[in-house]
């Protein structure tokens, strides 16, 4: 990826809790929504965070470009890492260029599945791949020194999740708790979000060799929370609190707090409903404005990337209710956002994807306090 010769900031306030009620929205195409059009009628006005609530993002610079679909990125002992959805190749990143690590078995990439979420752990490389059968998530040993870094020997650490050529979920992380956090799409399949049976449609909990923690919601079961369409963001703050990114379908994507055996509405509700069983989101946009994909939670904010919308948004976890948006249309398609050893944050262009381009980049950009 070229950048471009200055790199412009753009901030703007952004519609935050919107009240409920239609508004007039395109198709909706990205990470497989319909393109239905629904009427119209009103909204409320754009509330914009308060000075000082939330960091800024500073000009970003290029860390390193020529990936092809890049979708997430770790860091391990000084290095990135990240995965390439449609190669199935786990890459690092040294002095701004990137070799191939290895290839994680069985990834069979299509539409939006292959080779999708990565997390580090205790000398692991775990990751999210959609293979012939499922959706699945394997650790492998990482192995040798930072410049050469090898894979060892794959190990399945939780499978049978459903997967197509849409709504695959893919994000992992480790929480707080030191347990893995997996987001599942409902796989083409919404009535599974509702099915506490199903693993389609879930946030997942499991201990880091997969097996099921005796705390979780559902006794014997990984599911975390349920009633979700196609999560692809999920992020702790400091006192523990749990937030997850979700596309919606036409009317509202989301971003969500995450409580143990809640149920988030899909397909009963999108969006704010009101409905009783069903835990409403904190924040609802149109899906033309932000489709939201991954964040990372840092310096009191909720940072999530978006690809429909091309533009970082930025929520003060003091006014979940508010936002501001930078580099709006500056890179594309935005995939990933992950808070980086020194302070900044990592933003993953999504362009070899969708987008058109023929190259992305991982861009590194600066929080700034005012």
């Amino acid at each position: 990826m070229t950048a471009p010769a200055a790199f412009p900031r753009r901030r703007a306030g952004v519609a935050g809790f919107i009240a409920l009620g239609l508004t007039a929205l395109a198709g909706c195409a990205p990470e497989g929504r319909t393109d239905a059009v629904p009427t119209a009628s009103s909204s409320t006005s754009p509330r914009v965070s308060a000075p000082g609530s939330a960091p800024a993002l500073g000009d970003p610079a290029v860390v390193v470009d020529g990936l092809t679909t890049p979708w997430s990125v770790a860091s391990s002992g000084g290095v990135i890492l990240l995965s390439q959805r449609d190669t199935g190749e786990i890459l690092e990143v040294v002095d701004g260029d990137a070799r191939v690590v290895g290839a994680i078995p069985g990834v069979a990439p299509g539409g939006e599945g292959g080779l999708l979420g990565i997390a580090v752990r205790d000398g692991f490389l775990y990751a999210y791949a959609t293979t012939a059968d499922d959706n699945r998530v394997l650790r492998s040993p990482l192995e040798g020194e930072p410049g050469a870094l090898r894979l060892g020997a794959a190990q399945t650490v939780l499978d049978g999740i459903p997967s197509a050529n849409i709504h695959n979920g893919g994000r992992i992380a480790f929480g707080p708790d030191g347990m893995l956090y997996v987001t599942a799409g409902d796989a083409s399949e919404p009535r599974a979000a509702q099915d506490p049976e199903a693993l389609g449609g879930k946030i997942l909990r499991v201990a880091a060799d997969g097996s099921i923690p005796a705390d979780n919601p559902f006794p014997g079961s990984p599911v975390w929370s349920l009633g979700h369409r196609n999560p692809q963001g999920i992020g702790w703050d400091a006192e523990g609190t749990m937030y997850a990114s979700e596309f919606g379908q036409n009317t509202w994507d989301e971003l969500n707090v995450i409580e143990p055996g809640a149920n988030y509405g899909w397909p009963e509700v999108e969006g704010i409903g009101g409905r009783d069983g069903f835990v409403d989101p904190v924040q609802q946009w149109a899906p033309a404005e932000a489709s939201p994909s991954g964040l990372a939670v840092v310096d009191g904010a909720v940072v999530i990337a978006n690809l429909r919308g091309q533009r970082v948004r930025v929520v003060p976890t003091s006014d979940l209710a508010s936002a501001e948006e930078y580099l709006v249309g500056d890179y594309g398609r935005l995939r990933d956002v992950v808070a980086a050893p020194d302070g900044a944050v990592w933003v993953v262009t999504s362009n070899t994807d969708r987008g058109g381009g023929d190259t992305d980049a991982i861009l590194r950009v600066p929080l700034v306090r005012d």
